[in-house]
């Protein structure tokens, strides 16, 4: 029996939504403060997705500008009816609740349909009659009773004009009394009955998924009596696979349903530094309620496969040439870029990114191109081509978990030397770790991890890396430190550190390698 192996999306992918038109399948993903916004992946077997795109890629689209790491882009969910594809989600620092639309998902899509109404995790359903609703979260209209006391509601959609029209109703708090924060509903119809999924208790430890159930869309919903039907919190802080939720349903051609939802593997200690992953879990059906992960009721590592055409898996390049017209899909950047400070052109094979003023410490669109950590244990390496002409100047990598959390890497200049220098920014206090001094215009950067042991190695040849540091301790690139709901990126980063200046960086390649 062939089997998968879990998460089917590594690295900082949470918030997971899915939907199948005829045999393929599409999946997006939260962005949060990244540019661009809501990567889109493709899959006909659902073990195996290669990104096609993002469905906001835009600066008119994906207003950014000032927003904390772990703002910006909440919870997408994606449908699709009668030709169109719909992603509607929260821009929660700039206009809300919005939805695009699109013919084609690999794009391009629209610009967005700003939506009124309160809340957050917004979620379409079209029902048989042609009737389109929003479902998404509120607060409770008593009021703050307690932190976290909102609910479910819904609400019809015009299509013709996107706008919410008619009565609003509240569906369900959840299955616990007083539950808190009830989220990413979506609804789904079968044998008569509307469905309502949703999480509740908090995307971290507590995570659970519940799901209710009524003969009309408008209520009332009744809870299944085996709820939570998928939660980890009873497992203990030592299980490796926490805060389980945020789950969306498909049913697939051949009548299997799956579950597409969220969880972080902890390691070296109660400590997320990759973020909320992208996990599969297979749903079966009794009495009219469905059971996830059937005989165990856990999140599994590894399962059979679905009752699918095989699709044999791509096998990634581990190295980045920058030798295409535009950056590969993995690469973002922080905030929408306003200017363009990188090119792929200025020199034939490389990525050149422009020093500018702006920090990686600040809540600004400094020059800074990063790709997710995807792994416990992995090399990123880079070639670089800079000299700094004067003080501040900076170019290299960047591990980062936030403006307040993070690691540099860099060649700078400090008085009239020239240094490699390791910078731990930890809660916004910046420390140089360790700096040697060295001369050069073109410098190989190296990064290790073996769990939360971090170490770092440059030299002017591949073949005779020397170490700055190793063993750093990574635990301040964790959600559990540094707060938030992201995970670690890391990427190539040029600054001048508040100063105007004419230099650039070249990047000659990048490589990442999972161990």
């Amino acid at each position: 029996m062939k089997t998968f192996n879990n998460p089917i999306l590594p690295g900082f992918y949470p918030d997971p939504s899915i939907c199948r038109v005829n045999e393929d399948y599409y999946l997006v993903t939260s962005s949060f403060a990244y540019y661009p916004g809501v990567p889109i992946f493709h899959s006909r077997d659902l073990i195996n997705w290669k990104q096609i795109g993002h469905v906001l890629d835009r600066p008119s689209q994906l207003p950014l500008d000032g927003q904390k790491q772990s703002e910006g882009i909440f919870a997408p969910t994606i449908r699709y009816n009668d030709g169109v594809f719909y992603m509607i989600t929260t821009n929660v620092g700039h206009g809300g609740n919005f939805l695009v639309t699109a013919a084609d998902p690999a794009g391009p899509w629209s610009d967005p349909y700003y939506l009124d109404s309160p809340g957050i995790d917004p979620s379409l359903f079209f029902d048989e009659d042609g009737k389109a609703y929003y479902v998404g979260t509120r607060p409770a209209p008593e009021g703050e009773k307690y932190s976290g006391n909102w609910e479910i509601w819904l609400q019809e959609l015009d299509l013709g004009t996107m706008k919410l029209v008619g009565e609003t109703y509240g569906l369900w708090r959840g299955a616990l009394r007083d539950a808190i924060w009830p989220e990413g509903p979506h609804i789904y119809k079968m044998n008569g009955y509307y469905y309502l999924l949703i999480s509740e208790a908090g995307t971290g430890h507590q995570h659970a998924v519940s799901i209710a159930r009524s003969s009309e869309i408008t209520g009332p919903y009744i809870g299944n009596p085996g709820n939570p039907i998928l939660t980890h919190r009873h497992l203990g802080r030592d299980y490796p696979v926490v805060n389980v939720g945020h789950c969306d349903f498909v049913e697939t051609q051949n009548g299997e349903w799956w579950a597409a939802g969220l969880a972080s593997r902890i390691y070296g200690g109660y400590y997320r530094n990759l973020g909320r992953e992208t996990f599969l879990l297979p749903v079966a059906w009794e009495d009219g309620w469905p059971i996830m992960s059937p005989g165990t009721g856990k999140l599994e590592m590894t399962y059979p496969v679905p009752d699918l055409p095989e699709v044999k898996p791509s096998i990634p390049s581990v190295c980045d040439h920058f030798e295409g017209e535009d950056l590969n899909l993995e690469w973002n950047f922080l905030r929408t870029p306003r200017e363009k400070f990188y090119s792929l052109a200025d020199r034939s094979g490389y990525l050149s990114l422009k020093l500018r003023p702006e920090k990686i410490t600040e809540l600004a669109n400094p020059s800074f191109v990063g790709r997710r950590q995807q792994h416990i244990d992995f090399a990123a390496s880079a070639l670089m081509e800079f000299a700094p002409m004067k003080e501040n100047e900076a170019a290299g990598l960047v591990l980062l978990q936030s403006n307040e959390f993070n690691f540099s890497f860099v060649y700078t200049q400090t008085g009239e030397e020239k240094v490699i220098r390791l910078i731990k920014s930890a809660g916004g206090a910046e420390e140089v770790l360790k700096e040697v001094p060295i001369s050069t215009s073109r410098l190989y950067l190296k990064v290790e991890a073996h769990g939360q042991d971090y170490s770092f190695y440059y030299g002017e040849y591949p073949a005779n890396f020397k170490t700055l540091m190793e063993n750093v301790d990574g635990r301040i690139l964790s959600t559990d430190v540094a707060g938030g709901f992201v995970g670690t990126e890391i990427g190539l980063y040029a600054t001048s550190n508040g100063s105007e200046s004419s230099n650039t960086a070249y990047f000659d390649w990048f490589e990442y390698v999972g161990i």
